[in-house]
């Protein structure tokens, strides 16, 4: 009887899999954000929206998209950011946020990448004291760039999300 020998060329053996999320990435002046792209429905381009008297000012106004009142908000605003003109390359990201359609205009969308939990680092210390870090989920270098992930959810707080549920209304 001839026995055969085995010999491993270490394609047998699985390597654990590396579960990656996908983020969308965009710009808003100098700096690259991302959101988790499960949350968002659609990018289209800026048309401008009906605009709300009462509204504070980083909500722009609201637009009809296929039947539904979508509010639009202004990311520069919230953010603080210098104004830049809207332009061509201008977009807004409709998503959903807790079970709501909104759009946020940003300046323009740049890629999907995929991250894996060891690509993102955790907010630093000091932006917790310097300014509200809640609703940034962490950072991630991609092609030598800093991209500041954020958690759309946590970005309204629930008094904002009020006035964006009224002014869908």
């Amino acid at each position: 009887m001839q026995q055969h020998g085995y010999r491993s060329t270490g394609r047998d053996a699985q390597a654990p899999e590396v579960r990656k999320s996908e983020f969308i990435t965009f710009r808003l002046g100098a700096e690259s954000y991302a959101i988790e792209i499960l949350k968002v429905q659609e990018i289209r381009g800026y048309e401008m929206p009906t605009a709300i008297a009462t509204a504070p000012p980083f909500i722009k106004g609201v637009v009809n998209l296929r039947g539904v009142i979508v509010p639009i908000l202004d990311l520069r605003v919230k953010f603080q950011l210098p104004h830049s003109a809207y332009d061509e390359f201008t977009v807004v990201v409709v998503m959903n946020v807790a079970q709501r359609l909104v759009g946020v205009v940003v300046d323009s969308v740049s890629d999907v990448v995929s991250l894996a939990a060891q690509d993102i680092r955790p907010t630093p210390e000091f932006a917790s004291e310097t300014f509200d870090s809640r609703y940034i989920t962490g950072l991630a270098t991609i092609d030598g760039a800093m991209l500041i992930l954020l958690d759309i959810e946590k970005l309204l707080t629930s008094a904002e999300m009020a006035l964006v549920d009224s002014a869908a209304q």
